[in-house]
């Protein structure tokens, strides 16, 4: 018969076990949180990266340049690929600063690898660009579509994984998609954005994406270092959109010498590319910190704590891109926000039990 671990422990050794344990938790619940803020940095700096230099050009309201399929697809391909490329730069200039090269280079042997680069083709060229296709249609008020990723996660993984998928993560879900509608009427009026319900439709494909990249993806965390994980994925989904995506693009624009003009356009535009590298920078943190907080208080309580990105994101685009630099329409509409507070409640009831998360010893009873 087994024993029960601690059976023989103090109640002294036992409390100080359940701080401990609470301590760990409260602190992933801050990795992941953390990670939400700097996806919305992402997401801000990118806006900005892209309204300035050729890009300003190009998005103009006078732009002869390239064509109008080249300006919604292919700049969206483009600009995801030298964030996610840089962003790997990044990564594996912390890798060297820890010594991880060496380990980097045999994991990349490795079949986890496999999955990684897999998934990164889902979650980078598919749904990053639709992200960002999705920002320059609609603004801002996609974000809160693109978490829907938990709840359409939590779909795939009851459908495919077989994993439970309670009547509490039912009403989560239901809350989800309430919110998503709520956003996508503000698309629907006389007033709306040229082009909004159409971002709407393409963040939501985007959410789609990512949330099969997160069922995936899971696996590989468990048996790879996830700094080393993000370092291949940034650089599998940069060398995807740039090298594959976006030339296949160009080709079908049919615009002779399209593809080299684009990219020389972005890369060698200083005005744009310090907004990148910084933004590159936060989607580094971004990522790692999601990972490194799911590791400490579990994916479930990670997920709900990272999707509040769906309130940081609209908040800073408004705060530094609208109030700071002064770049007209990123107010958003009172439905929105509420939109918005009702997705993240959404995402917390299908991520974990909001009543009796910290009632037992900060466990996380994702399941009740």
């Amino acid at each position: 018969m087994n024993r029960p671990i601690y059976s023989n422990a103090s109640p002294a050794a036992l409390a100080a076990k359940k701080a401990l344990d609470r301590k760990f938790l409260k602190r992933g619940l801050m990795f992941a949180i953390s990670s939400g803020m700097c996806y919305a940095m992402y997401t801000t700096f990118m806006m900005l990266g892209q309204s300035r230099g050729a890009w300003a050009d190009w998005y103009g309201p006078n732009t002869a340049a390239i064509s109008i399929f080249a300006i919604t697809y292919i700049l969206g391909a483009l600009g995801s690929g030298i964030n996610d490329t840089l962003s790997g730069a990044w990564s594996l200039g912390v890798n060297a600063t820890q010594g991880k090269v060496g380990d980097l280079w045999r994991c990349f042997k490795s079949k986890p690898t496999l999955i990684i680069i897999l998934s990164a083709i889902i979650g980078g060229p598919m749904a990053s660009s639709m992200y960002i296709i999705a920002l320059q249609l609609a603004g801002s008020m996609i974000i809160p579509i693109t978490t829907t990723y938990p709840a359409i996660g939590a779909i795939i993984a009851r459908i495919f994984l077989k994993q439970p998928l309670t009547p509490r993560m039912g009403f989560g879900i239901l809350l989800c998609l309430t919110a998503s509608i709520m956003i996508g009427s503000t698309g629907m009026g006389d007033d709306a954005a040229a082009g909004a319900l159409q971002g709407c439709i393409i963040a939501l494909i985007a959410a789609f994406c990512w949330a099969i990249e997160g069922v995936v993806v899971g696996y590989t965390t468990t048996v790879m270092d996830y700094e080393i994980a993000i370092t291949i994925r940034q650089f599998a989904s940069g060398s995807a959109n740039l090298l594959l995506l976006t030339p296949f693009l160009c080709f079908l624009d049919g615009t002779a010498g399209l593809y080299g003009f684009i990219f020389s356009g972005a890369v060698f535009t200083w005005a744009s590319m310090k907004y990148f590298l910084i933004c590159s920078f936060f989607a580094l943190f971004a990522f790692s910190l999601w990972y490194k907080g799911n590791n400490m208080c579990g994916a479930a309580l990670g997920m709900a704590a990272n999707s509040a990105y769906c309130f940081w994101g609209p908040l800073f685009c408004w705060v530094i891109v609208g109030m700071i630099f002064g770049e007209p329409g990123w107010e958003l509409p009172l439905l929105v926000w509420t939109a918005a507070i009702i997705m993240f409640v959404g995402i917390v009831f299908i991520a974990t039990n909001p009543f009796t998360l910290f009632s037992k010893g900060g466990q996380d009873n994702a399941t009740s």
